[in-house]
């Protein structure tokens, strides 16, 4: 195996607990972060797009992170996305998140605002000036509508300004060229946010996997991990396709009644209630939850994934 950057493996991006009147579920929380633990993985990234962070207030999302800082201890690391539309806002957001325990900060791209490379450069810059721990960029268009383009990210990391990139663009020649472009930089860290071609990720150079499913069953994405990094891609695609399979549980809720973010989010939510991990489904509000009927249909595969 080749050397590992600071920042690798498993690293899901976190579900945010809620109790059936909607407040944050602290003791459901501590509960999901042990099943993640227990399931091998080496990080956790707190207030991603899984958190429903947009649908939470900054106390919300204080408490959080400082609950799980807590909790972790520092057996591994925790790195947390910084929310907002632009540089000062998201400088001030990843010190707010710095302060409550993040070991390391998320950021996008702005957002909302009529912006261009050089601006975006500088965006990236602000908020590294403004914290004393790594900057990973987030390149998530389908949220942000600006694509993070190689060049721009390969200069943020020769400069020193981001330590890794969480890709979620679903370009995987971009992914593949990143790969190619920060290849003689050993410290630097890049994440896929696929749920079911992490194998490919990983035979095109992926340091880590990022998956929202990764709630759901962690172990499953390590074994998949540990197998791509020992090189039996047998083994690794076998574990893949039925994570792929097991992936069909966001297909589960009646679309006429449901946003798609609520469906997909909400089966995570729901797989963990079936699993005895935490109690409630809610979400946050505006969001519908799933019903009893999805819920049925989650526990069908499950079942049939060995997970029940």
């Amino acid at each position: 195996m080749s050397a590992q950057p600071a920042f690798h493996g498993v690293i899901p991006p976190v579900i945010t607990p809620r109790t059936a009147n909607g407040e944050i579920d602290r003791e459901g929380l501590q509960r999901v972060i042990r099943h993640l633990l227990d399931g091998g993985v080496h990080g956790l990234f707190m207030l991603g797009s899984s958190a429903e962070t947009p649908y939470m207030s900054n106390e919300e999302r204080r408490q959080v992170v400082e609950l799980t800082a807590e909790f972790v201890d520092g057996s591994v690391p925790v790195i947390v996305g910084a929310n907002d539309q632009t540089a000062v806002r998201v400088a001030d957001e990843a010190r707010r998140m710095t302060d409550s325990g993040a070991d390391a900060v998320v950021v996008s791209s702005p957002y909302y605002v009529i912006t261009d490379r050089h601006e975006i450069l500088d965006h990236f810059r602000c908020v590294r000036e403004a914290v004393n721990v790594p900057v990973f960029a987030y390149n998530v268009p389908v949220r942000t509508h600006i694509p993070l383009t190689v060049d721009l990210l390969a200069e943020l990391a020769r400069e020193g300004t981001i330590v890794g990139v969480k890709d979620s663009s679903n370009d995987d020649v971009s992914f593949r060229q990143l790969r190619l472009a920060t290849r003689d930089l050993p410290e630097f860290s890049l994440f896929t946010g696929h749920e079911v071609v992490c194998d490919g990720a990983m035979l095109s150079g992926a340091d880590g996997l990022v998956p929202g499913l990764g709630n759901v069953d962690p172990a499953g994405y390590v074994r998949l991990y540990e197998a791509a990094r020992a090189g039996d891609w047998e083994a690794a695609r076998r574990e893949q396709d039925r994570l792929a399979d097991l992936f069909t549980i966001v297909t589960c809720a009646d679309p006429s009644k449901i946003s798609g973010g609520a469906a997909g989010l909400g089966a995570f939510k729901s797989a963990l209630v079936e699993l005895g991990v935490m109690e409630s489904n809610t979400m946050s509000r505006p969001m519908v939850s799933l019903d009893d009927h999805a819920a049925a249909s989650i526990r069908r595969i499950l079942e049939r994934n060995g997970l029940l």
